[in-house]
């Protein structure tokens, strides 16, 4: 029985991998910030990535690791740690998620999840890294925070690839269950949509009313997001489940 030991374990994406593992046989281990026993079968440890604070005693003996935890700011760091303590324990597999055009758009959050997946693909652990787009959850998120605006911005130009969460989970479980397989294809959304086709369909499923004004994106970022620079448009791996199949269910 191989021993798999996940970050973010009990987050949007975490709670879709650790059942799947769990189901193909894995003993599972989750870090978190306070140890529990949820009854579920799942080993929670409690371990500061940022710090390396118990890292060590939790990576002893894991076969696999499979690496979804990341926050705004200091991913680079906490990744470091990670990639450290998975060479002295000698995992054999290291499986970590990245960012779609993560190498692409001059802003520090990229800049940081490019740190951390360089920290990764550079290690003496084989490993396997995805570069992932932004989930339905995350697009979501952007829309609604848009729609409390007194008016709502038409971003010109700007385009995302939806992905849902399941399709991403069922990937990172078929990593973690395999072969180490280095930088693999992106995993995208099945369809490509502007900001503001997002923004009308929350607003539709929500029942809102919003006076919409274009608004011009500037410096790199604007030029990176005008050009389809964020975009995977050939080569990329495609999720079964739609924006659409999202959105319908907060009708």
């Amino acid at each position: 029985m191989s021993t798999i030991l996940v970050t973010g374990g009990t987050g949007t994406i975490g709670r879709q991998v650790v059942p799947l593992l769990q189901e193909a046989g894995c003993k599972v281990r989750v870090l978190t910030r306070h140890a529990q026993d949820r009854g579920d079968g799942v080993e929670y440890l409690a371990v500061d990535l940022l710090t390396g604070e118990g890292l060590d005693q939790a990576v002893a003996g894991a076969d696999v690791i499979v690496h979804l935890a990341g926050g705004p700011k200091g991913d680079e760091v906490s990744t470091g740690n990670l990639v450290r303590a998975a060479e002295r324990a000698g995992v054999r597999h290291l499986v970590h998620i990245s960012v779609t055009a993560v190498d692409q758009l001059p802003m520090a959050y990229f800049k940081s999840k490019l740190g951390a997946e360089q920290a990764v693909l550079a290690s003496s652990v084989p490993s396997s890294v995805v570069r992932v787009a932004q989930l339905h959850e995350f697009a979501w998120t952007i829309v609604q925070g848009m729609a409390k605006l007194p008016v709502l911005p038409k971003l010109g130009g700007a385009r995302l690839q939806p992905v849902d969460a399941r399709d991403v989970g069922q990937r990172l479980a078929e990593l973690a269950l395999g072969e180490p397989q280095g930088l693999v294809a992106d995993l995208v959304g099945p369809k490509v949509y502007s900001v503001s086709d997002l923004a009308r369909d929350y607003l539709r499923a929500t029942g809102k009313r919003r006076l919409s004004v274009p608004v011009h994106v500037p410096g790199k970022v604007g030029k990176v997001y005008r050009a389809g620079g964020n975009l995977t448009l050939t080569g990329a791996d495609l999720g079964t489940h739609t924006w659409e199949d999202f959105v319908a269910a907060h009708d």
